[in-house]
């Protein structure tokens, strides 16, 4: 797993965040971080992967091969995953959920191609549970009236007695802690082993523990990428009360 920008060798290798270059904005001092740049290659990756879908799929067979196929695969599992576990009001949320999916999902594997994974960084995986976070309260207030939520909010006890109002109000805000340290730490556990792992290693390191990328980059990527996103939907869903 790369940490810094790129794979330059064994005894250059940590797991920590490093400023590139620093720059003044309305008087106060910015630095350009590897994240910021890893996050860059991310996003232009998948740009490019995404500019060219659009065009196989302007031009799609009646039969799909080669580009196409993976395309409409990797579209029809992920509205798969939503639909189960959104039900009817899944069509909304569709494009929402695939792109969180795809951008976690390659974020946390990005460790393969030498980068440092963004989401070891708790910058990003904060912003994306407040993201989810703000989406959980708009549909919460869209679906349901203020009696509603105050009755919820005062659960499990009658509404006149709110005892346990500031214990759910304390669970509410503890969503995107939770959410995104739950991303955070795992992703930056594997990237802080690697980083051990290739410092023990030297100049061996130049020969990449397959079985070990497989776990922490593969596997337990996939798996946390997963987790964040079936809450999100879950959370959503409680929010929109079955609507």
């Amino acid at each position: 797993m790369g940490h810094g920008i790129l794979l330059s060798g064994a005894e250059n290798i940590d797991f920590m965040v490093h400023g590139i270059f620093q720059y003044s904005f309305f008087g106060h001092k910015v630095w350009i971080t590897t994240t910021h740049v890893c996050v860059l290659i991310v996003m232009l990756i998948l740009i490019a992967f995404s500019i060219a879908a659009g065009r196989c799929m302007k031009k799609a067979a009646e039969v799909p091969g080669g580009f196409q196929n993976v395309v409409e695969l990797i579209v029809e599992k992920l509205d798969g995953v939503v639909a189960g576990s959104m039900g009817k009001a899944a069509p909304k949320f569709y494009n929402y959920i695939g792109t969180v999916f795809i951008f976690i999902l390659f974020s946390n594997i990005s460790g393969l191609l030498g980068l440092r994974p963004p989401t070891a960084d708790y910058g990003v995986t904060l912003a994306m549970a407040l993201m989810t976070f703000t989406l959980i309260h708009f549909n919460k207030f869209r679906y349901q009236s203020l009696k509603e939520i105050w009755v919820g909010m005062c659960s499990p006890l009658p509404p006149w007695l709110p005892i346990w109002l500031p214990i759910n109000l304390i669970s509410d805000i503890a969503v995107p802690i939770s959410l995104s340290l739950r991303l955070f730490a795992n992703i930056l556990s594997g990237t802080v082993m690697m980083a051990l792992v290739y410092g023990l290693l030297g100049w061996f390191a130049t020969i990449w523990p397959a079985a070990l990328h497989v776990y922490f980059d593969l596997f337990s990527g996939a798996i946390q990428t997963y987790v964040f996103c079936m809450l999100t939907m879950t959370y959503i869903s409680d929010a929109r009360a079955g609507n």
